[in-house]
């Protein structure tokens, strides 16, 4: 009886096509279910990535002052908006420089030469022109010189400062903080650098010594003390005794020297009204010329 029913089963038309059915039915839940699991694992390992991220960040962040990366990578630039239309005219002196770029790095003043401690920037058209901050820092000095014109002084990190001379205008104020590029002022003239036209002097210094600027322009800041460190140090190595030397004992003479024989000289005065070159300005540009 029981073979017989499942014979009469089995020729249902219906039987086969609602298999069918069960079957895909059975298949789409398991699909179904398994996107639904795939997503929330997903999902978890999302929000845990995002948590540990900023776990991370919480500890290295200790609440001290964070030092701006771009300030301390800032290259040099020309204190000029447009570099293209930009030229040099006087140079800085540099001992070790050739006859002609020395002989460019002389100012004539007073019948005098004085040796460059910058350099001085024009336009090809000779037209004046704005003159914008070679670096970020802080405006210590503005003032006003009888022989430089107006003259900012600028301070940057790693001892590193700039000074802008021959300005017809300022538009900064000592005590303000100043982002590269930002305009200082115009390029006007000068009564040292009269030869130079409508130009602005500037000058690149560490720890207050004077730096060839063209040497640096496009260099990162840091290579500035980084180069004049390494001077220095070649400068004192050069500069060392050796041991045989050290052991001479020095000649003791009883005659007196040039200095004691004149003692009672006096030195020759400056043209009475005549303006000299203030070397404890911040816009002390320049050296006599032996």
């Amino acid at each position: 009886m029981t073979k017989l029913k499942f014979k009469r089963l089995m020729r249902k038309k219906w039987l086969y096509p609602a298999l069918y059915l069960s079957v895909a039915a059975l298949v789409l839940v398991g699909v179904f279910w398994y996107q639904q699991s795939g997503k929330e694992v997903e999902n978890q390992l999302a929000n845990q990535s995002e948590t540990e991220v900023q776990d991370e960040f919480n500890t290295q962040d200790s609440g001290e002052a964070s030092v701006p990366v771009m300030e301390q990578n800032e290259n040099l630039q020309m204190p000029v908006v447009d570099e293209e239309a930009a030229s040099i005219v006087t140079k800085f002196y540099d001992y070790n420089a050739s006859q002609e770029d020395q002989e460019s790095a002389l100012v004539l003043y007073n019948n005098k030469y004085y040796q460059s401690e910058g350099v001085d920037i024009t336009r090809e058209d000779g037209e004046a022109f704005e003159v914008t901050a070679a670096l970020s820092g802080t405006v210590t000095e503005v003032k006003e010189d009888p022989l430089y014109g107006n003259v900012i002084e600028i301070t940057h990190d790693e001892d590193v400062s700039t000074v802008y001379a021959s300005l017809a205008d300022i538009k900064v104020q000592a005590g303000s903080e100043v982002t590269q590029g930002d305009v200082l002022g115009s390029a006007g003239q000068n009564s040292f650098g009269q030869a130079s036209g409508v130009h602005v002097h500037f000058e690149l210094r560490n720890e207050g010594q004077p730096v060839n600027p063209e040497s640096f322009f496009g260099q990162p800041s840091s290579k500035i003390s980084e180069e004049v460190k390494e001077e220095a140090e070649t400068e004192k190595e050069a500069e060392v005794p050796s041991a045989e030397d050290s052991t001479e004992e020095p000649e003791v003479s009883d005659e007196p020297n040039d200095e004691e024989l004149n003692t009672d000289e006096d030195p020759a005065d400056n043209t009475e009204g005549e303006q000299t070159p203030d070397e404890d300005s911040a816009s002390s540009i320049s050296t006599t010329q032996t």
